[in-house]
C-alpha cells in the first residue's frame, strides 16, 4: 500500500483572474476584486480519478486537505496536521514536516511556484513530490501538466523514475510589474512520464546563462571525487565552479583544487606536472571559448598535452552553457600535439546543466 500526503494552498491561483498575476501577498486585493478560490476544485479533479486506489492517504485538516478528499470520494485518509486560519507557509512546512514522520513515500500539493518551494523547503529532496498545478504561474517543473495527468502519475508513483526537477523562485512583485525575476531555488524529486510532468520555464536572455552556470557548477560540485586533483580552466562557468565550493577563482587562469582547497593557483605547466606526480588520480575540467569553439589550446595552454596525457583524456570535463553552445556550431584542439588531438574523437560530450550534458561536434581541420 502507497503512502501518500496530501495538502492544498487554499488560495493558490486566486489572482490570476483577477490580473493580480500571482496571489503572495495579495489575497485581499484579490477578494477586493472578486477573485474566488480554484485549487480545492483542481485537486478535486485530480484525486477523484484516485477513488478506490490502494492508497493511504496523510493530510491536513479542513480546507487544507481533508475536505478536498472528501469531495473527491476518499473516505481513507488520516489528518496528521492541523492548519492556522487564514493558512500560510509555515502550515505548509509544518505539514510536510507530519508527512515525513509518517514515512510517505510521495507528497501531492496542490498549488503554484511558492507553494512548491514550500513545500520544497521542508523535505528537500528526502522524499518525492507532485504538484497538482493551481497557481498563477508554474515556472518550476515539479508539476503534472494538468489534473488528470497529476492522478495518473500519482496512480503510477513507485512504478515510474523520479527525475531531478527545478524549484523555481520567482519574484512576484518583479512579477507583477512586467519583469521576470526568476532564479533556481532547488532540484526536488518528481515523478516522471513524458508529456505528463512539465518542464521548466525557460527563458533566453542573461540571467539564464547565469543560472545554467549556477546548475553547472551544483552538479559538478556534486559529483567531485574525494582525493582527487581536479585542474580548472579558464572562463566564467569554471569559475563558477570554484565559487561553489567557497574558493576565488582565477578567471583567466588555470587553478589546482583538491578535497575543497586550492593547492596552486593560476599554474603553470610545470607546477601541474608536479602536482601530478604527487596526485596522480586526477580530472581536468574546461570550458570552450565562446563562438571559437576552442576546447583546449586557447587560453588554457598550461594544461599541455604532457598534463593532457598524464591525466588520461578518459578524465577530461567538458563544460558550457547552452547559450554558448548555441553560438558554438562545432569544437576545436590544438595542443600542439595533432596526434593526440585526433585521439580526442570526433564528438565531446558538454556538461550544459545539472546532470545534463550535449554531445558537440569536434572539428579536425587536418
Amino acid at each position: 500500500m502507497r503512502r501518500i500526503g496530501f495538502l492544498v494552498n487554499p488560495i493558490a491561483g486566486m489572482g490570476g483572474a483577477v490580473g493580480l498575476a500571482g496571489t503572495d501577498g495579495q489575497v485581499g486585493e484579490a477578494l477586493r476584486r472578486g477573485a474566488v478560490p480554484r485549487s480545492a476544485d483542481r485537486a478535486v479533479e485530480a484525486l477523484s480519478a484516485l477513488r478506490g486506489q490502494d492508497i493511504e492517504w496523510y493530510t491536513c485538516s479542513a480546507p487544507m486537505g481533508e475536505d478536498v478528499l472528501a469531495a473527491a470520494g476518499i473516505d481513507r485518509y488520516t489528518p496528521l496536521y492541523r492548519p492556522a486560519v487564514p493558512t500560510g507557509a509555515a502550515d505548509t512546512k509544518a505539514a510536510c514536516r507530519a508527512f515525513l514522520a509518517a514515512g510517505v513515500d510521495l507528497i501531492v500539493f496542490c498549488g503554484g511556484d511558492g507553494t512548491a518551494r514550500d513545500v520544497f523547503d521542508a523535505v528537500g529532496r528526502s522524499v518525492p513530490i507532485l504538484g497538482i498545478p493551481a497557481g498563477v504561474k508554474m515556472y518550476s517543473a515539479v508539476f503534472a501538466v494538468n489534473p488528470p495527468a497529476a492522478a495518473d502519475l500519482i496512480r503510477r508513483v513507485g512504478e515510474i523514475p523520479c527525475r531531478d526537477s527545478e524549484v523555481m523562485d520567482v519574484d512576484e512583485e518583479a512579477y507583477r510589474s512586467g519583469r521576470l525575476a526568476a532564479r533556481l531555488y532547488g532540484y526536488a524529486c518528481v515523478p516522471f512520464i513524458p508529456e505528463r510532468t512539465q518542464g521548466g520555464k525557460q527563458v533566453f536572455e542573461q540571467q539564464d546563462e547565469e543560472r545554467a552556470k549556477n546548475d553547472i557548477a551544483a552538479f559538478i560540485a556534486e559529483i567531485m571525487l574525494p582525493d582527487t586533483l581536479y585542474v580548472v580552466g579558464a572562463g566564467s562557468t569554471t569559475a563558477r565552479i570554484m565559487e561553489r565550493l567557497g574558493l576565488a577563482p582565477t578567471l583567466l587562469g588555470v587553478d589546482a583544487v583538491r578535497n575543497g582547497e586550492v593547492l596552486a593557483r593560476d599554474a603553470d605547466e610545470r607546477t601541474l606536472l608536479a602536482l601530478l606526480d604527487e596526485y596522480p588520480r586526477a580530472k581536468i575540467i574546461v570550458s570552450p571559448i565562446g563562438a571559437q569553439g576552442f576546447v583546449l589550446g586557447r587560453g588554457n595552454q598550461q594544461i599541455s598535452p604532457a598534463v593532457i596525457r598524464r591525466v588520461g583524456l578518459s578524465s577530461l570535463i567538458v563544460v558550457a552553457t547552452p547559450g554558448k553552445l548555441a553560438a558554438t556550431p562545432v569544437l576545436y584542439v590544438d595542443t600542439g600535439d595533432p596526434a593526440l588531438d585526433r585521439e580526442l574523437g570526433d564528438s565531446l560530450q558538454v556538461v550544459s546543466g545539472y546532470r545534463m550534458a550535449q554531445r558537440k561536434r569536434v572539428v579536425h581541420p587536418d
